[in-house]
């Protein structure tokens, strides 16, 4: 019997989508952005956010993902939007194309940053729609969630984890992305943050402008480079000191530019 509910759970967990960033990060991409933000949209999302339990934008950062099981029509008609495939298109948006009825993250977090502009909208869907925003901001600074259709965005890849991270146990490329690179350094959420907070703001700020098509490509130009895809399904652990840095670049990208997609969308 043990064995039989063991297996029914791992056959479920192989299932299950993987989320971008895992908790951990999109709290951090929320965390980030929050510090970032004017003070007339910071009055506009704690309005908006006062009556859920944990009224900041970490607090409603993983929302998106638990739909699955707490609206699960909501959850499967919004599943498109965490992502977008670019990798087999050389990594450049064209919409009709990659984006058929505009399902996927980049039209998502066009459509949901208009709702929440619009203040002629009822609070409780300008409070969806910041939620969504919130969390595909995260995602669609995940490279794995710009990638490749091929691969469900690295989730068929599979990879051995060297010791140090989970004991050398199997994942997969999404997941490795997601959270595995920062579980291996076993370090708080709290130094993690203090840490991403102190890199130069040249360094996270590329670009100017909210430009959510040019951010899954910078995503999906990520994915091709050379040796992102590792050459052995055991990882070395230089892995991680190549591809950390990267991967905690892009969460701070995406906290910056949440906060200035907010900012423009909320400010009087």
């Amino acid at each position: 019997m043990v064995r039989s509910l063991l297996a029914v759970l791992l056959l479920s967990l192989a299932m299950a989508p993987a989320s971008a960033w895992g908790p951990r990060g999109h709290r951090l991409v929320a965390e980030l952005a929050d510090a970032g933000l004017t003070p007339s949209a910071r009055a506009e999302v704690q309005a908006l956010l006062r009556d859920e339990s944990e009224p900041t934008l970490a607090g409603v950062a993983n929302w998106a993902d638990a739909l699955r099981s707490e609206d699960p029509d909501l959850g499967r008609a919004s599943a498109p939007w965490h992502y977008v495939n670019l990798g087999e298109s050389g990594c450049s948006y064209v919409a009709a194309r990659d984006c058929p009825d505009g399902a996927c993250v980049v039209e998502a977090i066009v459509d949901q940053t208009a709702i929440l502009a619009d203040r002629a909208r009822p609070p409780e869907e300008r409070l969806q729609a910041l939620k969504f925003v919130v969390h595909f901001v995260g995602d669609v600074h995940q490279p794995m969630h710009a990638g490749y259709a091929r691969d469900k965005g690295g989730n068929t890849v599979q990879v051995n984890l060297p010791d140090g991270s989970r004991d050398g146990r199997g994942s997969n490329l999404h997941a490795l992305w997601d959270s595995g690179l920062f579980d291996s350094r076993h370090e708080s959420q709290s130094r993690q943050l203090a840490r991403l907070r102190a890199l130069p703001a040249a360094t996270a700020t590329a670009g100017a402008g909210v430009d959510p098509a040019r951010w899954a490509e910078e995503s999906c130009r990520i994915v091709r480079r050379p040796g992102v895809y590792p050459a052995r399904a055991t990882l070395d652990p230089a892995y991680y000191r190549t591809w950390r840095p990267v991967a905690e670049r892009q969460l701070v990208l995406g906290g910056r530019r949440l906060a200035m997609l907010l900012n423009q969308a909320l400010d009087d």
